[in-house]
């Protein structure tokens, strides 16, 4: 495998999804660590200025900026992208990190089933709308942080909202991770048929990692009674990051792209994934559901 000596870290740009705590915060502080300018994407903004002051003592690194957004709203995202353009010319690594279990059928403002608004559509439209950044300042890396939990799951185009069916916690998330990794894979077979082999786009599987997304969405009693559970079979956040980091650090993989990881080596996503029909007719769907017109 051909490796690069030009990809320092030092001298990339970094935007992390969900950054506020988990994987997210650990992925930015990783990063951080190596000398990246890192730009940590919250909902909250006083959580988000606890963590970014966090990631400057712990890694020693000065340029950790913060932007505010919901992911869950599409107009949220589109002020996210106007912020970022108003506020930086570069953009080498975007980590879709963010992630959430509803654990009833809840819409978002934009009466979107809200698993889908985050975990899917909200990657999909600052992906697109930071595209043109992330060509621009080439070699550059789009990193989808997916799930497992999609092995178990298909996909139902005609019903990608949940209108006509009964909502399932479990069985919507694997949809939106397999949706996701859907995405992931035609965005890099539209960059590599469009010449942009230095801009590339993979997913990655962070195994079962020990985050607030069991409480968040089973409530606090469940949550805290799965907890000795959880430490027992689960991973601390250090370990869950480790493929996000690798994917966006590593001079390895220069020019890999479309791929699934899992422990930071390529493996196999279920089968019904790599369908191009189905990847394409969810491009099309999903243009529509996020107004996007490229």
């Amino acid at each position: 495998m051909r490796v690069s000596t030009k990809w320092k870290m030092e001298e990339k740009v970094c935007l992390v999804t969900g950054a506020n705590s988990g994987i997210g915060k650990i992925t930015a502080l990783e990063l951080a660590k190596m000398g990246s300018k890192i730009i940590l994407i919250c909902r909250n903004k006083s959580k988000g200025l606890a963590t970014q002051a966090e990631i400057k003592k712990m890694s020693n690194n000065p340029h950790i900026d913060i932007l505010v957004a919901d992911l869950s709203s599409q107009n949220s995202i589109r002020k996210l992208f106007e912020d970022f353009k108003s506020n930086y010319n570069e953009l080498h690594i975007l980590i879709n990190n963010a992630g959430i279990m509803k654990p009833k059928l809840t819409l978002s403002v934009d009466g979107i089933e809200m698993t889908l608004a985050v975990n899917h559509l909200a990657p999909f439209l600052l992906s697109n709308l930071l595209l043109e950044t992330l060509i621009a300042n080439s070699p550059s890396r789009i990193i989808n942080v997916n799930s497992g939990a999609h092995h178990r799951s298909g996909i139902n185009l005609d019903d990608l909202n949940v209108e006509k069916r009964k909502y399932k916690a479990l069985d919507r998330y694997g949809e939106t991770k397999v949706a996701n990794l859907m995405f992931t894979y035609a965005l890099a077979r539209r960059l590599k048929s469009e010449g942009y082999t230095t801009v590339t786009a993979n997913a990655l599987h962070p195994g079962f990692v020990r985050t607030n997304m069991i409480k968040n969405t089973y409530g606090r009693i469940i949550g805290t009674l799965f907890s000795p559970i959880s430490r027992i079979i689960s991973l601390p956040p250090e370990k869950g990051a480790e493929s996000s980091v690798y994917l966006a650090s590593s001079p390895e993989i220069e020019g890999v792209s479309g791929k699934y990881f899992v422990k930071k080596k390529e493996s196999l996503s279920s089968k019904i994934t790599y369908d191009t029909n189905l990847q394409e007719e969810l491009w099309d769907l999903s243009k529509k559901m996020v107004h996007l017109n490229t």
